[in-house]
């Protein structure tokens, strides 16, 4: 029997191992494999097994405590910046369900906030779905009575002993709560893209025969096609305040526009602002991130630049968010965003950022239509984990009119410092004028919210508009400021 199991266990890891090279050769899809449960569950021989099966320059294991970096970013940010690229497996112990399920173990967090976890969860897996991350969730399940017996024998044997921490024996206590929360948090989180496997046995041999079956029938299922609807395709009702560049038309208002003394004068005066609202923003630890998208040359840069004058250059970056490198292709679209979010007390600018997916790469054609409708909802959620955490979150739109741009390129083209400027693209991108406005409209509509508004910022009037970006950041930091002591 025992020469039986052997060459069922060598089989078995053949297979596998064949179907994580022939992943790793196709380069389609990234796997992620999440191991949760009770302790003494055989857990780490488990880890140990399968790490020896399976090709380690392609497998990353992540058991992860809390960094004092980490404690000062999004919650899923650590995770996030851990998602496997295609091609590859990433095996997370406990992962975000530890987070959560330990923390309302330990009464850290309510049975409301508990339930916000799962939701979060269950958006966060469905992104990485659509993504190709084909996820294995395993619950390692065992009986109290026999995870006392456990931790017992191994705290008898001193060549085993090391092994425990004070943390095991507390989930031993905690045993029917975890129980208890373990149930509700399978129920709500299992899906068709990601349901739930509980295994459970005495023998490491049969649990590891267990795991790497179903290891093996994920990786080894077709590719999901990115570009095929999905029930995220649906679109949110619109928001029914949101700006319009096509219906308002602002950048063609040529009242109140500053001559050049009153400009300098005000803007020293809202720069001086700034200064002491990021000041104390980062003495409070509220992180900032700032969103700029606008017409072709509207002047991010140039607002861009008045803003981070006011700033201490050791506490902001800005990032510049070009067509995406081979390393960011392979991995979710939102994973080269969510890895740039600051940290707290410090200012992330990007100049452009998520919202290309649903502006140029929509109207371009390089995202499919089911890639750019689902984009909205992972837009919507990740402004909402900012805002859970405490970020200040400043959107800006700049727009100019279609002839005022004209004007602009044209002395691009004629200045030979500023010609760089102006490439091939914007021009195609003006051709498209009509195709992009309804663009923007539409992304209006859904990512216009009451805690997550749009700043539609006429720029043919370039000082006005510097003005204007500036004083609504101040407002912005300043009603975070005043909500809290």
């Amino acid at each position: 029997m025992d020469e039986e199991n052997g060459m069922k266990s060598e089989h078995l890891r053949y297979q596998l191992l064949a179907a994580q090279l022939e992943m790793a050769k196709s380069e389609n899809r990234a796997v992620v494999l999440l191991i949760s449960g009770q302790t003494a569950s055989y857990m780490h021989p488990l880890l140990n097994m399968l790490n020896h099966w399976l090709e380690n320059r392609r497998t990353e294991v992540h058991a992860l405590e809390y960094s004092s970096e980490e404690a000062k970013r999004p919650l899923l940010w650590r995770y996030w910046r851990r998602i496997p690229a295609r091609g590859t497996i990433g095996v997370f112990v406990h992962g975000w369900y530890g987070d959560a399920l330990f923390a309302r173990a330990e009464r850290r967090i309510g049975a409301g906030a508990f339930d916000d976890r799962l939701a979060m969860i269950r958006d966060f897996e469905a992104e990485l779905a659509a993504e190709n991350v084909a996820l294995v969730k395993i619950w390692l399940d065992i009986d109290r009575q026999t995870q006392g017996q456990r931790l017992a024998a191994m705290q008898k044997d001193p060549n085993r002993a090391w092994q425990l921490e004070p943390s095991d024996w507390q989930r031993h206590l905690q045993h029917p709560l975890i129980a208890a929360l373990g149930k509700p948090l399978r129920q709500a989180t299992g899906t068709d893209d990601a349901p739930w496997h509980c295994i459970t046995g005495d023998d490491p041999q049969d649990l590891i025969h267990q795991l790497a079956t179903q290891l093996l029938d994920t990786a080894t299922q077709p590719s999901v096609d990115p570009e095929a609807p999905r029930a995220s395709c649906k679109l949110a009702p619109d928001a029914g305040d949101a700006p319009s560049v096509r219906a308002s038309h602002p950048e063609r208002d040529a009242t109140d526009r500053p001559d050049k003394a009153e400009y300098k004068r005000r803007l020293v005066e809202q720069q001086a602002r700034l200064s002491r609202n990021s000041r104390e923003a980062a003495r409070r630890g509220i992180p900032v991130v700032l969103v700029f998208e606008g017409h072709d040359a509207a002047g991010k840069g140039g607002s861009i630049h008045r803003v981070t004058s006011a700033l201490d250059a050791r506490r902001y970056r800005v990032h510049s968010i070009a067509a995406p490198s081979d390393e960011e292709l392979s991995h979710p679209w939102m994973w080269r965003f969510w890895r740039r979010l600051p940290m707290d007390g410090r200012f992330a600018i990007f100049d452009r950022s998520w919202y290309g997916r649903v502006l140029v790469e929509r109207v371009e054609g390089l995202a499919a239509p089911a890639q750019w409708r689902r984009a909205y909802g992972e837009i919507r959620h990740v402004e909402q984990r900012l805002l859970e955490h405490g970020a200040v979150l400043g959107k800006f739109f700049l727009s100019i009119s279609k002839d005022e741009q004209l004007k602009r390129f044209q002395a691009r083209a004629n200045t030979p410092h500023k010609q760089h400027k102006l490439t091939e693209e914007d021009w195609r991108n003006r051709a498209r004028w009509d195709d992009y406005e309804k663009a923007i409209d539409d992304m209006f509509a859904q990512t216009h919210r009451p805690h997550a508004p749009w700043s539609l910022i006429a720029c043919d009037d370039k000082r006005k508009a510097r003005l204007e970006v500036i004083e609504r950041l101040n407002a912005l930091l300043e009603h975070r400021l005043a909500s809290e002591p």
